[in-house]
């Protein structure tokens, strides 16, 4: 009997192990803007993933030499035309599919057709890894199994941000300006709910939403908020939309304080900010370029640097396949069911120090560091960027369990 059951086990393994070496290959599909006013956004972020897939295949890729293909979709910004994109990277073999780039709606609309997809074909299912979307009912009460998030959602980036208003006497009249998307309302919803609680005394003074991607001149929004007598602005606005918006109240010698997710890291909005030398733009993210206190960071940065001749600006794009590996190799498996309990709870040594994939809703726990665009002063603000005496200085740090918020995540598991 015990003769037996050690046949058994060694079939198993070899079954296993045979069904590994046959997976030479891993796909995973890129569904983000190519082509129209962000199309500058989704190129960086292609260049980061292609960064990581390709170093990862020279160092001999996964278990038994499994390596990452890396295969690309223009989103277009559109969530039909993202889920066309789904269903031909499936046909073309995908497992994993990385997008973020395009927006929540877009997001949110490739993750129920993956987890429809899925119900149909259990042994076929794929992963939607998220590197930059970051609604809250991603990994809320949206939630879904087949979803991972690798950016710091909304209410954690706005709780950082209230925290540095909290200490920031010059923040009293605040005005809400967004972008007409999901993303847009729930910034200015956090935003005026976090930094009212840290600061009581704050008053908002006007709101307003514009359709995204779509305004050629914020001139006569700019001339609102001017009037309202705003000192600060928070806008969730990136790509065209911030780097316009810069433009108009530079323009309009309007100097207000922007509070904003991820602008910093977009391409042209140093620049704006340099060009228009009015206004202080305050963002978070897990790094910023010139950030001392990163050194594996700024060495990565280098590397990428000298290897593509473009900026590095988003770590956790460049790690989100490293992470996919990692749990590749820790499942020993390319079945996605057990890819993705392998990611739950993986901790992994990024280049901004350790960060964690909660398990109960798959939202990943990384650092955010709070800073402004200024000019380079030789001590806070180290180095230039975009061609300008622009940089990026540190306002505070704080790590992802300071920042994890509770979840309405109620995780149905296959």
């Amino acid at each position: 009997m015990k003769h037996g059951l050690k046949y058994v086990a060694l079939v198993a393994a070899w079954t296993a192990a045979g069904a590994m070496a046959q997976d030479t290959t891993y796909k995973i599909a890129y569904i983000d803007p190519l082509s129209g006013p962000f199309a500058n956004v989704g190129q960086l972020m292609l260049s980061h993933l292609q960064y990581a897939v390709q170093d990862l295949n020279a160092k001999g890729g996964g278990p038994n030499g499994l390596k990452l293909e890396l295969l690309q979709f223009d989103s277009k910004l559109s969530a039909q035309e993202s889920q066309s994109a789904l269903t031909s990277a499936i046909d073309q073999g995908a497992r994993a599919i990385v997008t973020g780039g395009s927006g929540s709606t877009v997001v949110a609309a490739l993750i129920a057709a993956a987890g429809r997809y899925n119900e149909r074909n259990p042994d076929k299912a794929v992963l939607v890894l998220n590197h930059s979307s970051i609604d809250p009912d991603l990994t809320g009460k949206s939630c879904s199994f087949w979803h991972f998030q690798f950016e710091a959602n909304t209410a954690m980036k706005m709780k950082a941000l209230a925290n540095f208003v909290k200490r920031d006497a010059a923040v009293k009249n605040v005005y809400l300006f967004n972008q007409d998307y999901a993303h847009g309302k729930q910034w200015a919803r956090y935003g005026q709910e976090l930094v009212g609680l840290a600061r009581p005394d704050v008053k908002f003074v006007g709101s307003d939403l514009h359709p995204i991607g779509r305004v050629k001149d914020f001139a006569p929004y700019v001339a609102k908020m001017k009037a309202s007598g705003a000192d600060t602005v928070i806008s969730g606005n990136w790509g065209q939309d911030m780097t316009l918006l810069l433009k108009a109240a530079g323009d309009a010698g309007y100097d207000v304080r922007y509070l904003n997710h991820s602008a910093g890291s977009i391409p042209g909005t140093v620049l704006a900010v340099s060009q228009a030398k009015l206004g202080k733009l305050t963002w978070v993210a897990e790094w910023h370029p010139g950030q001392a206190e990163s050194p594996k960071a700024e060495a990565l940065a280098k590397a990428y640097k000298a290897k593509t001749g473009a900026d590095f600006l988003a770590p956790r794009i460049e790690f989100t396949p490293r992470m996919l590996m990692a749990a590749l190799k820790k499942a020993g498996s390319t079945d996605s069911v057990k890819v993705a309990k392998a990611m739950e709870d993986l901790v992994f040594d990024s280049v901004v120090g350790p960060v964690r994939m909660r398990g109960e809703d798959h939202q990943l726990l990384l650092p955010q560091v709070v800073n402004t665009i200024a000019p380079v002063d030789g001590k806070s603000v180290r180095v230039g960027w975009e061609g300008t005496n622009y940089g990026f200085r540190t306002e505070a740090f704080y790590t992802g369990n300071e920042l994890a918020q509770g979840t309405e995540c109620k995780m149905v598991r296959p």
